[in-house]
């Protein structure tokens, strides 16, 4: 008998129950445009929440400190530095961001394509979170690589 695998040994193939903040970040990364396999809730909700915190911490920086250099008016050539590097930003985790909802879909036992759901006006994004929130099936491993 084997003993249990701790959640910080999950191999990246397989979903990670119970992933803590820093686990999912790093496993965000690490599958970086990997759209097999599935991603677990808490490995889906961490990475949002982080996500989350760099947009107010942007929205702050952008607030508060935008219009330096253009007399309070408009934004300033820092504010223009803070667009330009969220837009990079917004671009770097596109991909990664999509590979996960994928991956999280696939957790629930939902095909990836079920993401275009989304797109359907007023009601899409509803859809979407309720697929979010599904719990784990076992029936979703037909979406691991074999």
């Amino acid at each position: 008998m084997t003993a249990p695998q701790t959640p910080a040994a999950a191999p990246l193939d397989q979903p990670l129950y119970g992933a803590s903040f820093g686990e999912a970040i790093r496993r965000f990364f690490k599958k970086y445009a990997d759209f097999t396999g599935r991603a677990s809730r808490s490995e889906f909700w961490w990475w949002y929440l982080f996500a989350i915190i760099i947009g107010a911490v942007y929205g702050i920086l952008l607030s508060s400190l935008g219009t330096l250099g253009n007399g309070g008016s408009g934004l300033g050539a820092f504010g223009w530095v803070l667009v330009v590097l969220y837009s990079l930003w917004g671009l770097a985790i596109l991909v990664p961001s999509l590979a996960l909802i994928w991956r999280r879909l696939h957790d629930a036992n939902l095909a990836g394509p079920f993401f275009f759901l989304g797109f359907i006006p007023l009601v899409g994004w509803i859809i979407l979170l309720v697929f979010y929130l599904l719990p784990s099936k076992p029936e979703g491993a037909r979406f691991d690589r074999r």
